[in-house]
């Protein structure tokens, strides 16, 4: 039964592999790669709290809170920092209200920012 449990288990693992591609699950007995490249995010204090040095380079980075919390000024922050590193940046705007500048008085060179304003967040992604 216990072999039966496990063919199955592994044919499951095979299928999401081959749907989603290689790593997008893995036991973590497997010694997946640990070491994250990070961007900084322009705050010592945030990098520090994030745990790994700032934001997770090559992923999609979501900034969520209330309404004036400061959501806009921490994600063109990040946008600035991805920019100053050579890298390329998407900002979706799901307020679309990104003012283009004071994304310039941040540091963001808006005409390589790569921009989506949708209608809703599932269109965004």
């Amino acid at each position: 039964m216990a072999d039966q449990r496990k063919v199955a288990l592994d044919k499951a693992l095979k299928n999401i592999e081959k749907e989603f591609g290689k790593g997008s699950i893995m036991r973590m007995g497997d010694k997946a790669d640990t070491q994250i490249s990070t961007i900084p995010s322009g705050s010592l204090a945030l990098d520090d709290a994030l745990g790994v040095g700032g934001y997770p380079r090559g992923r999609i980075v979501e900034i969520y809170g209330p309404e004036s919390s400061g959501k806009t000024t921490v994600a063109l922050h990040a946008v600035a920092e991805v920019q100053k590193r050579g890298g390329t940046a998407a900002y979706i705007d799901a307020e679309n209200a990104l003012d283009p500048v004071y994304a310039t008085h941040l540091g963001v060179n808006i005409d390589d920012l790569l921009l989506s304003q949708p209608d809703t967040g599932e269109q965004g992604l």
